[in-house]
């Protein structure tokens, strides 16, 4: 396919918003740079795309295509480098937004397609709630669905693990122009069409004028409140939407099966989703989250829920105008509006005023009036818990269904009980996280009685905030404690014993540890630890008052960055199996937590994909699982995109806890699990050998922006843990201990190579393959097996977004040919045994969509690459101009995050 035939097979209204697009950004740059920056961004673009046409020279020759691209870059003044790197990066926001709308129209378009020949019957889409209730209805046995709604739990917990390169003012620059883009497809005279054209140059504009990155540093507030507005603007309206739909799909089956399911009648689904976060309450390694900012968190989310649950049910209590004499109260809500005149006669007075001989709008905007005295603490008329709140919803819903109006009981006054279901008066769960060695220390420190250090002081802190949130929002609004690097059930009873520390008068507050296992030696150890922890009378008493539920966390991200990523895949997979059947055999029911990672390094992917390729039983109705950074605003800044994303996540937990799925997983594991070890043994040795030589974080620190990303700033928490300081107390050699998954991955996508999602597989491959019939085995465990299936595509797609001409370039900064030569091998290696595996003549061949994609942005990534070689050659090479060089790489290393759409 050439470059011309894939832009043509876009689909028509996103090749005209890029077209469009593309013609707003020239006239912009040439209003605010002049005609000759402009032309110096088409110079580039023309040398880029003609770059990428170029076949590779043979094996021994040396390949010096770009080096006339590296020396016109070169030649400019580094002002001038800026801007084009700002040309290029603001290019990929805008067609990023192309895509983002190109996606809305997709999933708002029935899954079935129209036009000629479309049979009119909308067949459920792939991944979606309808696709998924209708396998479950087939699988044998009655009661299965019901079974699984029953005890269904989806629970992202959104993290600041700071992978989100973009300022926040630039997401909302392009919010502002997505809505103007989706007005664009209705326009119809050509005065709107001016308008609008008008109104998206302006834009443009501002978004050229707008500061591309961060002056100060992101506080942990800071990020608290970029958090927040995603539940403003998506969750608080999505999870309703979300019920409705899976209620809708369950009652289209049950009328098939003939049974009443009008919606007159209670819903079939209850509120499955809970949301969590670690914004504000992970700790680890970040010191400038503190109990304070825990108390303040919890602040600002009550506040945001609480706003969410007044103006939806004052909106609901001015739209229910039901007469008395149409539906008569229950005696129920009578006396509740009785006892509330008697409490509060003038509010109320007020309220009945505009609503004559209408209860239920009287009481649900005297409930609305209540949730605002919760907002403004004003205790005389304030709700205690979201529990009184719920009871006084469901005293206006058994009234209505009573009178026989179930439509209004069950419809939208339903959305609002589910809103308050799922979030509260605080909107999501705080998760406090801190590590094992921490503990260790603090609890040694207080029980040897001497002088605490600012560090275990703060840990008690720490747990008297934690009491402190929950006695004004509840325990639910703070009460799991994540231990990083668990490695035996004393780093559980620490954290017990210092709360008993902690607050010297009245009970320690309510905790539920949760041990998160990850390297590969602690992961192996896991149900170990976990013998041990349910012995525990902590634990004990836990277990017994919450119905034996017990959560772990499995960590993606340290796992892979000490294994490789194959044989951290299985490693994970082999712990998943051993905890299902440990709590099985113990009775608990479990809930595994999965630190996943946006970059496929760090265990990201297709989520849904990613659900149906756990090992047997570990799902069993219920998904915890981090969202973090880009992906938070990829996958929820949209409300098409958040509710299409969900579906697929929900549909994945239903279908991965059917009998028949986990049947046929546990089959398709014991076939394939043999040449799967065999693989990933040998990958992990050709993985280790790469980090493990003399000098290689040092390599790849002078190659990759990695010490450099931390300028961004775009996250409050350091990049480095705390490792062995240098001379006068500075950071001291980088070593891969101390390195933080999150930059790792993100360094190396910037370098071109996505090492971490790829490397070592080849190896893998051909130690499998060099036997007889080790292709056949492969292929067969490849198609056979969902694991295999998903890691070989997430690899295939690693590879895809490598670029071997780039990655070299960047590879002969660090005066190591060896190294350099490694992994190119093991690149070449990889991509040739693998497109074997697949029967793929190219890479991504069965994923049209995503390859045309890929292929169209690489040249204009390579821009901002040659850009960013150009300022690291200078800084590793000493050149004065470091504020310059400084503010290019970071632009380049912005607008390569934009043209990959992913980073750590």
């Amino acid at each position: 396919m050439t470059r011309e035939a894939d832009r043509q097979e876009l689909p028509a209204l996103m090749r005209r918003d890029v077209r469009l697009l593309g013609e707003l950004l020239g006239e912009v740059i040439r209003e605010a740079g002049g005609q000759d920056l402009l032309d110096d961004v088409e110079r580039l673009r023309h040398a880029v795309i003609a770059a990428r046409v170029s076949p590779p020279p043979a094996p021994d020759v040396a390949d010096h295509t770009g080096d006339e691209i590296a020396a016109l870059v070169a030649a400019w003044p580094l002002e001038r480098a800026e801007l084009v790197a700002k040309a290029f990066t603001v290019y990929f926001h805008l067609t990023n937004l192309a895509e983002e709308r190109q996606r809305v129209r997709v999933l708002r378009s029935p899954p079935g397609g129209a036009g000629p020949g479309h049979s009119g019957v909308d067949w459920p889409r792939r991944e979606s709630l309808a696709a998924a209730v209708t396998q479950l209805s087939q699988e044998p046995g009655s009661g299965l669905l019901d079974d699984l709604l029953g005890r269904l739990r989806v629970h992202p917990v959104l993290t600041a693990h700071p992978t989100e390169a973009r300022r926040r003012a630039v997401a909302t620059a392009l919010r502002r122009l997505a809505v103007l883009l989706e007005a664009l497809d209705s326009v119809v005279t050509d005065t709107e069409q001016a308008g609008l054209r008008r109104r998206l140059r302006e834009e443009v504009h501002l978004l050229w004028l707008t500061a591309p990155l961060r002056v100060t540093p992101m506080r942990p507030i800071d990020e608290v409140r970029a958090v927040m507005a995603v539940f403003d603007e998506t969750l608080f309206a999505l999870a309703p939407v979300l019920y409705r739909t899976l209620d809708q799909t369950c009652r289209t089956l049950a009328a098939a099966d003939g049974e009443p399911t009008d919606d007159t009648l209670p819903p079939m689904v209850s509120a499955f989703l809970r949301f969590g976060s670690w914004v504000g309450a992970d700790r680890d390694g970040n010191p400038l989250v503190t109990a304070q900012v825990t108390r303040e968190t919890a602040v600002i989310q009550a506040e945001h829920a609480l706003l969410a649950l007044e103006t939806a049910t004052t909106r609901l209590g001015r739209a229910l105008t039901v007469h008395a004499d149409a539906a008569p109260p229950s005696t129920e809500l009578t006396l509740a509006l009785e006892a509330a005149e008697t409490a509060h006669p003038e509010l109320m007075a007020g309220i009945a005023e505009r609503s004559p001989e209408e209860p239920y709008r009287t009481w649900l905007l005297y409930l609305a009036e209540r949730l605002t005295a919760t907002r403004l603490r004003q205790a005389d008329l304030a709700y205690r818990t979201c529990g009184e709140f719920l009871a006084d919803l469901r005293i206006a819903q058994g009234s209505l269904a009573g009178a026989g109006v179930g439509r209004q009981a069950f419809g939208e006054l339903q959305h609002l009980v589910w809103l308050a279901e799922t979030f509260g008066f605080h909107a999501a769960e705080l998760e406090v996280r801190q590590h094992s060695a921490v503990h260790a220390k603090a609890l040694a420190e207080v029980e040897a009685g001497g002088p605490l250090s600012p560090q275990t002081e703060e840990v008690l802190a720490t747990i008297r905030a934690i009491g402190w949130v929950q006695g004004r929002f509840g325990v639910e609004a703070c009460r799991r404690y994540v231990i990083s690097f668990t490695r035996s059930a004393a780093d559980i009873a620490a954290v017990y014993r210092i709360a008993e520390h902690a607050v010297r008068t009245g009970a320690p507050p309510v905790l539920d540890v949760v041990p998160l296992f990850e390297s590969g030696e602690d992961l192996h150890n896991a149900t170990a630890v976990l013998d041990e922890m349910v012995t525990l009378a902590p634990v004990m008493a836990r277990l017994a008052a919450n119905g034996r539920q017990l959560e772990v966390m499995l960590g993606y991200s340290d796992s892979a960055k000490e294994l490789g990523p194959f044989s951290a895949t299985l490693a994970l997979y082999d712990a998943q199996e051993r905890l299902a059947r440990w709590a099985a055999k113990e009775g608990v029911r479990l809930t595994l937590f999965h630190g996943r990672g946006g970059a496929l390094g760090r265990g990201g992917g297709p989520a849904g994909r990613a659900v149906l390729a756990q090992a047997p039983g570990s799902v069993n109705g219920r998904l915890k699982v981090t969202e973090q950074g880009e992906v938070i605003f990829a996958r929820y800044a949209d409300p098409v995109i958040a509710q299409r994303h969900m579906e697929q996540v929900t549909s994945a937990v239903l279908v991965a806890s059917a009998p028949g799925t986990a049947e046929r997983a546990e089959k398709a594991a014991a076939r394939f699990r043999p040449v799967a070890a065999r693989a990933a043994d040998a990958s992990q040795r050709a993985y280790q050998a790469l980090v493990n030589t003399e000098g290689f974080a040092e390599w790849f620190a002078r190659i990759s922006p990695l010490e450099e990303l931390s300028w961004l700033r775009i996250g409050s928490r350091p990049a480095r843990r705390a490792g062995v300081p240098g001379p006068g107390g500075a950071p001291g050699p980088i070593t891969l201990a101390d390195l933080r998954a999150i930059p790792w991955v993100f360094a190396w996508s910037q370098a071109r190579l996505n090492l971490p999602g790829w490397y070592g597989l080849g190896s893998g491959l051909a130690a499998v393959m060099d036997e007889g019939d080790g292709l056949a085995q492969v292929q067969e465990a490849y198609a056979g097996w969902p694991l295999l299936t998903v890691f070989f595509e997430n690899a295939e797609m690693s590879l895809a977004k490598t670029d071997r001409r780039m990655a070299a370039r960047h590879m002969a900064l660090g005066g190591r040919p060896d190294l350099a030569e490694t992994v190119l091998a093991e690149y070449d290696l990889t991509r040739e045994l693998l497109l074997q595996v697949t029967g793929h003549e190219r890479l991504l061949q069965n994923r049209p969509v995503l390859s045309r994609a890929v292929t169209l942005r690489d040249p204009y990534v390579d821009a901002l690459s040659y850009l960013q070689l150009r300022a690291l050659a200078g800084l590793r090479g000493g050149a004065a101009d470091r504020e310059h060089l400084g503010r290019l790489l970071l632009l380049s290393v912005n607008g390569i995050a934009a043209g990959l759409q992913n980073t750590g």
